[in-house]
């Protein structure tokens, strides 16, 4: 008898798990045929993939594989469906189309004709209606003719090569004076927000409360691929309130310096990027309205200190996991200090471009850390590629990671190795941590900057002891260890 209750218990078991497996094996099927139906009968098929579940999507799947080892989400649709370049999915609310080949990234990222920027509607609303990531391609084109020289021009390099330098040092100076070990990206956060606010803000900065900055920035960032949910307690709600209050913030910047100064005279006064952009006009002699200022600040400000803060973070790790490469990355800034004229006081920008080690160790930091793990754009029509159809309307996904960790276009991909930079011809599509085309990060140039100043010193004066060298690693929204890289900054004799 107790057998045989064993024997049912367990058929209906095995048959709960069996319903259980066909209802949820049905609803993906139904939510792939609802979306193939929707783009209808064609001559060309959509890429192979999987849409995952209704509503959700295969959103579930990818936080699971960035828990652990984001690759592998990648991998494992190569391993189902062959290396074709191109996967159809369900991602961030949007039927969507990875394409993570050198080719198919470079033909997406360099055709305006058929793609427009695709980010979630999360971000298209926390970074505004007038930011870089909402607006048209030809606004895009007259907004970067106009702001790109405040940023990236020769000579704006060259005006902010003091400030970055007076900040690392002072950063750390601050690190190497603590007692306790201290977490690491949280104190680079600090030094970004300080050179990117002065940068910015010019004489302003200092009325900048840096921490209510940096607490609203991580709400926001928080916010940004989440689904559009304005409630208490979901991301995007906390997100919003992070956006009014950044808003308010540098329009009363804005409004202040158009108040008559009651200081010494306007030569005392140093000018920052918002001085700048409140006095750029286009062709027609019309300035920036208010609200494109704001938009494109509040972007800058997000990217800045975001993309700065871990690539300072990555570089100093690989540094000090790799001692050859820290040796020869010293040896050369200790050059730099033995060329310059007994007269001079600080780095030059001339310097700075003969460091060509230390720009190897910051480009290969870049493609192994892949901060950024894709880049977001739309079909404006049908698109064919590879055989495949990309319907109109539907997201495409330029997975950079995809690319920086491929073994056929990178050797030992997992391998830390600056020199496979040397004299290396990079091919369109094969080097993608700033985008490619027209949409090419503006600030590209100044994070570059801002962390080769911060490792010159560092690598002259400093070296880094972590607590915890093993400690798991957490890839969202942007790699980083768990622990925030708890260490102790020891300066040297």
């Amino acid at each position: 008898m107790e057998l045989e209750l064993k024997s049912i218990c367990f058929l209906l078991a095995a048959a709960l798990l069996g319903g259980y497996a066909f209802v949820f094996g049905l609803l993906k099927k139904l939510h792939e045929w609802y979306h193939v139906a929707k783009v209808g009968m064609t001559k060309y098929p959509l890429p192979p993939g999987d849409m995952g579940w209704p509503v959700l999507g295969n959103i579930p799947t990818f936080i699971r594989k960035f828990k652990s080892d984001p690759d592998s989400f990648i991998f494992d649709l190569v391993a189902r469906y062959g290396k074709t370049g191109m996967y159809k999915t369900h991602l961030f609310g949007s039927p969507s189309i990875i394409v993570c080949t050198p080719e198919t990234c470079r033909r997406v990222f360099t055709d305006d004709e058929q793609f427009k920027l695709g980010y979630p509607e999360s971000a298209k609303i926390l970074t505004g209606r007038k930011a870089f990531h909402s607006i048209s391609n030809a606004e895009h084109k007259r907004l970067r003719k106009l702001t790109t020289s405040p940023i990236n021009g020769h000579e704006a390099l060259s005006m902010y090569i003091d400030l970055i330098e007076h900040i690392a040092i002072d950063s750390l100076e601050q690190l190497a004076s603590m007692k306790e070990p201290v977490e690491l990206l949280k104190e680079l956060r600090h030094f970004a927000f300080k050179v990117i606010t002065n940068i910015f803000v010019g004489s302003d900065a200092d009325a900048v409360n840096l921490g209510f900055l940096e607490h609203c920035y991580t709400d926001l960032n928080q916010g940004l691929k989440s689904r559009v949910i304005n409630f208490p307690g979901f991301p995007f709600y906390k997100a919003m309130k992070a956006r009014k209050k950044l808003v308010k913030l540098l329009q009363a910047l804005l409004d202040g310096k158009r108040t008559p100064r009651t200081r010494k005279g306007e030569r005392d006064v140093k000018r920052g990027m918002m001085d700048l952009l409140m006095e750029i006009k286009d062709e027609d002699g019309t300035p920036l309205d208010d609200e494109y200022i704001v938009d494109l600040l509040l972007l800058f400000f997000l990217a800045g200190h975001e993309s700065s803060a871990h690539g300072v973070l990555w570089s100093v790790i690989f540094l000090t996991a790799n001692p050859e490469v820290f040796k020869k990355a010293k040896e050369e800034q200790e050059e730099v200090i033995k060329r310059r004229p007994s007269t001079q006081k600080g780095l030059t920008l001339s310097e700075i471009r003969q460091m060509h080690y230390l720009s190897m160790v910051i480009d290969e930091m870049l493609r192994r850390t892949s901060i950024s793990f894709s880049n977001f754009r739309e079909a404006k029509m049908d698109v064919i590629m590879n055989g495949y159809k990309i319907p109109k309307g539907w997201k495409v996904l330029i997975w950079n990671r995809a690319v920086h960790m491929d073994p056929e276009v990178y050797t030992n991909p997992q391998e830390f190795n600056p020199s496979r930079w040397e004299n290396r011809i990079v091919r369109p599509g094969t080097y993608l941590p700033f985008g490619l085309g027209s949409r090419l990060c503006p600030g590209s140039d100044l994070a570059k900057l801002e962390t080769a100043i911060f490792l010159h010193h560092f690598l002259l004066n400093y070296r880094m002891e972590r607590i915890n060298p093993d400690c798991p690693l957490k890839y969202l929204p942007c790699p980083h260890p768990a622990d925030n890289c708890l260490a102790r900054i020891i300066k040297v004799e």
